[in-house]
């Protein structure tokens, strides 16, 4: 009851999108690890592809295996729906015979599509095209992109309500992680908390302790600095 798209940049940072007729769809569907992977789990969804997907796919496994491994011990799979994206490589996906039409999926070597219950093909269509045709925008916002046009393309068959977004980039929490849970217009408020994580969000959580910089910026000036040189950037790119 679903459809999401799973990205990875240039950078290898991964995002995924997500929109469904159904409460809090990003709680439980969504799932990231730095440096391993992207997958959602959807349909009748299993919360348990997800931790044992990010493990399986830590330890080597190819994306089609991990697929596999899921699916081939689980005897609700049938109903299920799972796409699966690694930190290299393309990725691979799994639609249950019983999942209800119109459902389908697409892998492609950087990102992957998947979706059920639509209204057709078209929205994966759209979603896919989108997204290539949006080379050169920042990750999150061809996601954006890519679920507005799917749901211009028809989206879920039985409505709207509910939309995530996640990127994960080089630490071990999501650079941004935002969710619509229950709204008239989920893609449309998500668009609209998107460029709200803009004004502070997104530059005061490069501040905030790392792998690489266990303390992090404590200086509140030093913090107000980077936010203001954030902007001056974006205006710049602009």
């Amino acid at each position: 009851m679903t459809w999401s798209i799973l990205a990875r940049d240039e950078a290898g940072c991964f995002g995924v999108a997500i929109a469904s007729r159904f409460f809090a769809v990003g709680a439980l569907c969504v799932h990231t690890r730095r440096g391993v992977g992207a997958l959602s789990t959807q349909a009748l969804m299993n919360p348990l592809y997800g931790p044992k997907g990010m493990a399986l796919l830590a330890e080597g496994y190819a994306p089609d295996q991990v697929v596999d491994r899921l699916t081939s011990v689980d005897a609700g799979r049938d109903q299920r729906q799972l796409h699966v994206l690694p930190a290299r490589g393309r990725a691979a996906a799994w639609t249950g015979s019983a999942c209800i039409d119109w459902c389908g999926h697409r892998t492609e070597e950087e990102f992957s599509v998947a979706g059920n219950m639509l209204a057709g093909p078209g929205v994966l269509q759209a979603t896919a095209d989108a997204f290539l045709q949006t080379r050169g925008l920042d990750l999150a916002e061809r996601l954006l992109a890519a679920m507005a046009a799917g749901e211009a393309a028809g989206g879920d068959k039985r409505g709207k309500q509910s939309a995530a977004l996640r990127i994960h980039a080089d630490e071990d929490y999501p650079q941004l992680d935002i969710r619509v849970d229950d709204h008239e217009e989920p893609l449309r408020e998500l668009e609209r908390l998107y460029r709200k994580s803009l004004e502070r969000y997104q530059p005061f959580m490069a501040c905030l302790p790392g792998r690489n910089d266990p303390v992090g910026l404590t200086d509140r000036d030093a913090i107000e600095a980077h936010i203001a040189r954030f902007h001056r950037q974006r205006e710049g790119a602009a």
